[in-house]
């Protein structure tokens, strides 16, 4: 009986060591087939191993794991642990033994491709296999016209001839049909790649819309989403849904998170915040960076799902490594935020934007030799925005022609357009070093930093970390961005310098201030994982969320603006409205504005105000003022919601305290004027409409006007509450003006009487006459001596 207990035991032990050995190779293969569907999408960058990496020869800090992956690693470690304790128990003859037979079963199961017709049907291929002198690893289609693969079911062909083919007639067509659909594909994208002019970018839609009517993929994905927004397509929501929907079935992550966006927008189909988020999960499992910014963005502000900054967190960091892994030494493009509503409540503002003859104006001053000119437009066309697109080329002649004429500044842009390299400028060490070097002499800090990155990394030069140091330290005692970030990451990492967390802070930090998007990432990372300060996740989700909106889908805010320019409002308020979903705060006042003003026809006359209140109601939580403001009118006015006076005051009193709104303070006075939504306050009011004038000379104005309005009524209430006629009887005429009052009072209105009359008499002779009239006579008729000359 012992020994049967013993090898009950064994089999008992045996199989649950098999039973973990098949779930770890379950998760492991759950675990590459994720990793390869993020991997596969266009729009996707490799993930990085832990730790510190160097991004285009700038260092960043890698994501820390988060709490729960932490205590996830400790509970598979203490499993495995207890599994080798129970292991060791075991016989290693029996274990061996177990194994062998685990391998035995798996070579058997592995799948044999078996010839299809041919002279050897059902007969296994052979591979490598020789033909015409040339050995195949795999099937192939030489020898044949109908471009049909086959095999070999021996060796040598010739001599044997035994073959088969490795497909059937219809999905060797199915295959010929795709092969036949990426080339066309390919050819489309080659032109839209190519081009600038709106012509060819047509053109090449012809050419997808070709593709994706062969069901070729990436070809649908493009169409649907051209559709959608209207570019280069005519604008039809319901054929880009129905795209959508076939995407979806085919697994596309894309196709899931647009398809999400439809459910959550409403747009084509009925608004459904449950199925958005269902579609939204399945494309950020599928590896889609926006679907994964949308549930980072749903999560920070509890839309649709419990609010959890840790899940925010998690999503939002996913998409900032990839961000971040992303900019290079030049930096990457211009974010233009530009607000509609600013643009018409104040059309002398500028937006950011420069005119085509301002633009044409400083192309002029360039081509006379204008240094500064060429430098600045320089620097526009190497990031692009502020209406100029990006363009290395102009930007290179810019620079080469202003570092000719002496000036450092172009020197250093040069040297970092050639030590990153493009299609224009080739990468080069030793060019770059030299304009480095030349700025560097002259104190440009630009050129500072590019010597100290040169030190650093060895580029043309040996390691130096005490160099590359010393001239990180100039550049950033001059405030460059560039030697603040490296300073930083020096300090974190302990390169040259003893690891200080308090001084890396310090140069993030300033960095930070001058809008560096990796000096966001990294104090984004020492919040996340409490290195150096105290752990935050607020922070860090707010500044994770601020490099996420620098990524490549920020360039559809011009877009989007361009559209609205252009007369499109239907193109812009969608564009706006799927940016808004992505957490966009200037893209929610936009698309809130666009509804608010009723201009987007795709949206239905009665679904206009709610959708713009819900809209306005997200950019006033992320610290929009006029988005605050909006949302007490709505309330005040019943705009998309019932009349609510109690809500419209919460938000003008939010305006009021927290941005210190002159319309929200002057709103409130209003209100406490009427005592709408709130008890009725005179001195209330006049404070209020006080603190308006004070916080904006605009209000100075209508402030007078309601104060006077306000007097009015304070006077005509004071006389209301008080009793005249009892108010008479109580006044003594006799002892406040003494015994004889009424001669004095009969005196003063005779003078006055007749200084008015002699006023008006003197006034009446005053007035001239013309020459040749005479006062007019009676209507009778005068005597004939008075009657003028004929």
């Amino acid at each position: 009986m012992g020994r049967r207990a013993r090898l009950g035991l064994l089999l008992c032990l045996a199989a649950l060591w098999a039973g973990a050995l098949a779930a770890a190779d379950e998760e492991g293969n759950q675990d590459e087939s994720l990793e390869s569907k993020t991997l596969s999408a266009e729009d996707q960058v490799k993930d990085h191993s832990t730790g510190t990496r160097v991004v285009a020869g700038q260092i960043f800090l890698d994501s820390g794991k988060s709490d729960s992956q932490a205590e996830d690693e400790e509970n598979i470690h203490s499993q495995d642990e207890e599994k080798e304790n129970s292991l060791e128990e075991l016989n290693s003859l029996e274990m061996s033994n177990l194994l062998n037979k685990d391998l035995e079963e798996a070579e058997i199961q592995t799948p044999v491709l078996t010839a299809i017709g041919g002279t050897a049907d059902g007969e296994p291929c052979r591979f490598p296999f020789l033909f015409m002198e040339k050995e195949y690893a795999e099937c192939t289609a030489d020898g044949r016209e109908d471009g049909r693969l086959w095999c070999a079911t021996t060796y040598d062909y010739k001599k044997d001839q035994k073959w088969g083919f490795c497909e059937t007639e219809e999905q060797s067509n199915k295959r010929r049909q795709m092969q036949e659909a990426e080339d066309v594909y390919q050819t489309g994208m080659k032109i839209l790649n190519e081009s600038s002019k709106k012509a060819q970018k047509k053109e090449a839609y012809q050419y997808l819309l070709k593709a994706a009517d062969m069901n070729h993929t990436k070809a649908m994905e493009k169409v649907s989403y051209a559709l959608l927004f209207g570019d280069y397509l005519k604008q039809n929501i319901q054929s880009s849904k129905e795209l959508f929907e076939k995407l979806t079935e085919e697994g596309s992550p894309k196709g899931q998170m647009a398809l999400g966006f439809l459910y959550a927008s409403g747009l084509g189909v009925n608004s459904s915040q449950a199925k958005a988020l269902v579609y939204y999960t399945f494309g950020a499992l599928g590896g889609n960076l926006i679907a994964h910014m949308i549930l980072g963005y749903r999560y920070w502000a509890g839309i649709g799902v419990l609010q959890s900054c840790e899940s925010a967190l998690t999503h939002y960091r996913l998409v900032a490594n990839h961000v971040a892994s992303d900019i290079s030494l030049t930096g990457g493009t211009v974010v233009q935020r530009i607000r509609l509503a600013d643009e018409v409540e104040n059309p002398g503002m500028a937006s950011g934007m420069l005119e085509e003859d301002l633009i044409q104006y400083y192309q002029f001053l360039a081509e006379k030799g204008d240094v500064q000119a060429q430098v600045g437009l320089g620097q526009l066309h190497l990031h692009g925005g502020r209406g100029v697109e990006q363009n290395h080329q102009r930007a290179f002649e810019y620079f080469n022609q202003a570092a000719n004429a002496g000036n450092s500044h172009a020197m250093a842009f040069l040297g970092k357009m050639y030590s990153e390299g493009s299609d224009v400028v080739p990468q080069s060490n030793e060019t770059a070093l030299h304009y480095f070097k030349k700025a560097a002499e002259m104190g440009n800090p630009v050129g500072q930093s590019g010597l100290g990155m040169a030190y650093l990394y060895g580029r043309g030069v040996p390691v130096n970390y005490e160099l590359a140091l010393k001239y990180f330290q100039k550049a950033a005692e001059q405030g460059w961005v560039d030697g603040q970030l490296q300073l930083g990451s020096m300090y974190y990492n302990g390169i040259g310098v003893k690891r200080d967390y308090k001084q890396a802070l310090k140069y993030f930090n300033l960095a930070s201030q001058g809008g560096h998007i990796l000096a966001f990432y990294n104090l984004a990372q020492m919040h996340a994982t409490g290195t150096g300060v105290m752990r935050s996740c607020h922070t860090a989700v707010e500044l994770f969320k601020n490099v996420c909106e620098r990524g490549r889908w920020s360039e559809r805010l011009m877009t989007a603006y361009n559209s609205y320019k252009d007369g499109d409002s239907n193109s812009a308020v969608v564009q706006y409205l799927l940016l808004a979903e992505q957490g966009y705060e200037v893209a929610q006042s936009n698309a809130a504005f666009i509804l608010d003003q009723k201009e987007a026809s795709i949206v239905g006359e009665n679904e206009t105000y709610p959708r713009a209140l819900l809209h306005w109601n997200r950019a006033a939580s992320q610290g929009y003022t006029v988005a605050r403001i909006k949302l007490g009118d709505y309330h005040f006015y019943g705009f998309g919601t019932d009349v609510d006076y109690e809500t419209a005051f919460i938000h003008y009193r939010l305006a009021s305290e927290q941005q210190h709104s002159a319309q929200a303070m002057f709103n409130l006075g209003y209100m406490h004027e009427k005592g709408l939504g709130i008890k009725q306050d005179i001195h209330l009011a006049k404070r209020f409409y006080d603190m308006a004038a004070e916080a904006s000379p605009d209000a100075q104005v209508p402030v007078f006007l309601a104060l006077c309005k306000l007097g009015v009524i304070y006077s005509l209430q004071y006389v209301r509450e008080i009793n005249i006629r009892e108010l008479f009887s109580h006044i003594d005429m006799d002892q406040l003006l003494g015994p004889e009052w009424d001669l004095y009072l009969m005196t003063i209105i005779a003078l006055l009487l007749g200084t008015i009359i002699a006023y008006r008499q003197r006034q009446h002779q005053a007035i001239p006459r013309p020459a040749g009239l005479r006062p007019a006579v009676p209507q009778q008729e005068p005597p004939p001596e008075h009657q003028p000359p004929q």
